[in-house]
C-alpha cells in the first residue's frame, strides 16, 4: 500500500510492495518463533528476553538513524528486533505483570495511537515515505515498536481469551488484512491510514502463525522446533532480500493524510 511523498526525496524506509508485506510477515513470524526460543527454549525469562532484544534494537535503530540512505539489511534487522522484542515484551507484560491480554492490548493501542497523535503534531504527517530525518526515524521507530508489542498482545487475545486458537487466529487476521487490501484498492479512504492498520494487522497475523508452527499438539500447535523454524525463517527474508532487491520509498502520486 503506497502512502506519503518524501519531502526530500526518498525516504529511510522501502517501497510499500507486495515484497514489502511478504518479508513483514515473515519477519513478524520469525519474531515469535525467535523470541520464543530465548524465553521458553533456552530458558532466559520474559524479562531477560526482553532486555536482550531491547540492547539489540536500540543500537539497530541507532544506526539506522544514522545511516546516510535506505540499506535494506539494515532496515529488516531492525524490524526483525523490534517484532522480537515486541514478542518477548508483550509476554512480560501480560504474565509476568498479570494485565492480562486484553489489558496489555488496551495499554498498547493507547501508547501506539498517542505516538502516531504525537508524530503528525510535530511533523504534519505520519506517512512513511516522509521518513528522512532523525525526528520522523525516532517517531517512526516507536511507532514500529508499539505496532508490533501491540500485534503480540492481540493475537495473543484472540488465540486463547477470545478461544479462536492458533487456526482461528491466523484466520481471523488474514480476513482482516483481505478487508483493508480492498479498501485500498476500492475506496478512497486514506492510504496512510490503511497502511497502518495492515502493518499491525500483520504483526498478530505472524504471532498466531509463529505460535501455530512451534506450540505443543496439546495447544493446538504443530511442536515444530523454535530454533529449527526461526532458522528457515531468516533464510527465507535473506533469500527475499538477495532476489527480490528493493528501493527507498517515494510515491509522489499517493495521499499525504
Amino acid at each position: 500500500m503506497a502512502t506519503g511523498q518524501s519531502q526530500g526525496g526518498n525516504s529511510k524506509v522501502p517501497e510499500i510492495t507486495l515484497v514489502f508485506w511478504l518479508i513483514k510477515i515473515a519477519a513478524t513470524t520469525l519474531g515469535e518463533t525467535g523470541g520464543d526460543t530465548v524465553t521458553m527454549t533456552l530458558g532466559w525469562g520474559y524479562l531477560a528476553g526482553t532486555l536482550l532484544f531491547l540492547a539489540a534494537l536500540v543500537a539497530l535503530v541507532a544506526a539506522q538513524i544514522m545511516a546516510p540512505r535506505f540499506h535494506p539489511l539494515l532496515y529488516w534487522a531492525t524490524i526483525i528486533a523490534s517484532t522480537t522484542f515486541g514478542t518477548t515484551m508483550a509476554d512480560f507484560a501480560d504474565r509476568s505483570l498479570g494485565i492480562g491480554y486484553a489489558g496489555g492490548t488496551s495499554l498498547l493501542l493507547t501508547l501506539l495511537l498517542a505516538t502516531l497523535g504525537f508524530w503528525y503534531r510535530a511533523q504534519g504527517s505520519v506517512a512513511v515515505t516522509t521518513v528522512a530525518t532523525p525526528r520522523s526515524e525516532a517517531f517512526y521507530w516507536a511507532a514500529i515498536t508499539f505496532s508490533q508489542t501491540l500485534g503480540t498482545a492481540l493475537g495473543d487475545w484472540a488465540a486463547d481469551d477470545a478461544g479462536l486458537g492458533y487456526g482461528g487466529g491466523a484466520l481471523l487476521f488474514l480476513a482482516a488484512i483481505a478487508i483493508v487490501t480492498s479498501l485500498y484498492f476500492f475506496t478512497r479512504i486514506s492510504r496512510v491510514a490503511l497502511f497502518w492498520a495492515a502493518f499491525i494487522l500483520t504483526r498478530p497475523l505472524g504471532a498466531t502463525v509463529g505460535d501455530f508452527l512451534d506450540k505443543p499438539h496439546a495447544d493446538g500447535g504443530l511442536a515444530f522446533s523454535r530454533p529449527l523454524a526461526s532458522l528457515v525463517l531468516a533464510l527465507f527474508i535473506i533469500a527475499c532480500l538477495a532476489l527480490l532487491p528493493q528501493r527507498a520509498g517515494r510515491h509522489p502520486d499517493a495521499e499525504m493524510t
